[in-house]
């Protein structure tokens, strides 16, 4: 149930997220070059072009013999031709025959069998085997490793290096993907100085949107970063208007409800509708989602801890609808290092470290502390209303892999 405090309504975490992600439709496709698919999420399942390997192949260097001609070793064989990777033996292996063969190269007809260069001695045009082996020994048959016509990589995947080469072997040369979603960031506020600036009296450096954009990037989204907008409508208006071809609009800041908090009214002013005010949360309770026009619209809080925090509850999980992709949000769990206080009525994101197996929340949870944020790996999820916890009771957590 939504939380009350005076007039005001918090929404549930979990009953905000679902309405984030409510009638979310994935991106349109595109087809990429295979060099350029590495953290692109695939558009439709992925068959295998071949066969892999598409001939019974030889897995060390040696001599392809038949098992027959070799059970009472040592046994002496003529070599009768070579086998190279790229350059097959185009004749047959007969009885007391063998061929020099390499690894990678097609075993010739006749041959059931690879003996180790280790285990032969040839001169003269003639091995000796030195021991036996089973039929098959050191081969790799003809689809070992897939078939044609198998799905090897399922829609919503996403190509890691691993994928990629699969790909390739699959004999694929560009694959269709998600197109990236485009997320304009916009901090906002007339305190905001951009990094690297002469701060003038009264400023701040505007840390959120570096840290918002590599997130973005990291989770498959494509950020376009928006000169900040000053405290006025005039401001806004050319801000909101600049961002109208992105797919998700994010605002950082002025989403509150004091006197020169005027990002909620730009947008409704420009047609958005707000699904969701306030969240019962902390850090990011003035969070608010919704749409303008087919855009999605999240105002995250300015704090930087509460607008990072914020993002990876929500914004991630909705790019992973954008793309098609399944979210990976399954939540972990630690044992407690220390003890843990009594929660109040919000659902607490606190930032810990995992060391020794067990998870410790950082001294200072205060939500402006970038400091303390980049020192945490992880988010203890403190359930509302939650009972104080002993030290060694299991808590769940929420990675920070970004």
């Amino acid at each position: 149930m939504p939380e009350e405090s005076g007039s005001r309504v918090y929404v549930p975490v979990d009953e905000a997220l679902a309405k984030i992600l409510a009638d979310v439709e994935p991106v349109t496709a595109e087809n990429v070059s295979l060099l350029d698919a590495g953290g692109r999420v695939l558009a439709a399942d992925l068959a295998a072009k071949l066969t892999q390997p598409p001939f019974d192949a030889s897995a060390m260097d040696g001599y392809a013999v038949r098992v027959a001609d070799i059970a009472a070793a040592p046994a002496r064989l003529a070599v009768i031709g070579e086998a190279a990777a790229g350059h097959g033996f185009a004749g047959t292996v007969g009885q007391g025959q063998a061929a020099r063969i390499f690894t990678g190269a097609p075993v010739p007809a006749g041959g059931d069998a690879v003996i180790m260069q280790e285990a032969a001695r040839e001169a003269g045009g003639v091995v000796t085997v030195l021991e036996g082996v089973p039929p098959g020994a050191h081969i790799r048959r003809r689809g070992y490793d897939f078939r044609e016509g198998e799905i090897m990589i399922g829609a919503g995947e996403t190509l890691n290096a691993r994928k990629v080469m699969l790909a390739a072997a699959m004999n694929h040369g560009s694959l269709p993907v998600r197109r990236r979603p485009v997320v304009a960031v916009l901090a906002t506020g007339d305190e905001l100085a951009e990094p690297g600036a002469e701060l003038l009296a009264g400023q701040i450096v505007s840390s959120v949107p570096a840290g918002l954009s590599a997130a973005i990037a990291a989770w498959g989204g494509e950020p376009s970063c928006l000169a900040i907008a000053r405290d006025t409508r005039e401001s806004l208006d050319a801000a909101i208007s600049a961002a109208r071809d992105a797919d998700i609009l994010v605002t950082i800041g002025g989403a509150s409800v004091g006197a020169h908090d005027l990002v909620q009214g730009a947008l409704e002013a420009a047609g958005a509708r707000f699904e969701v005010m306030r969240v019962a949360m902390r850090p990011g309770k003035p969070l608010m989602s919704g749409r303008l026009g087919r855009q999605r619209v999240l105002s995250l809080p300015g704090n930087p801890v509460a607008a990072l925090v914020c993002a990876r509850l929500f914004l991630k999980p909705l790019l992973d609808r954008m793309l098609g992709r399944a979210s990976d949000d399954t939540v972990d769990e630690a044992p407690l290092a220390v003890a843990l206080a009594a929660n109040g009525p919000r659902q607490h994101y606190m930032r810990a470290r995992r060391e020794h197996g067990a998870v410790t929340p950082l001294g200072d949870q205060d939500s402006s502390l970038v400091s303390v944020f980049a020192a945490a790996d992880c988010l203890i999820v403190h359930a509302p209303h939650a009972a104080a916890l002993d030290a060694g009771s299991v808590v769940p957590i929420i990675p920070l892999d970004f």
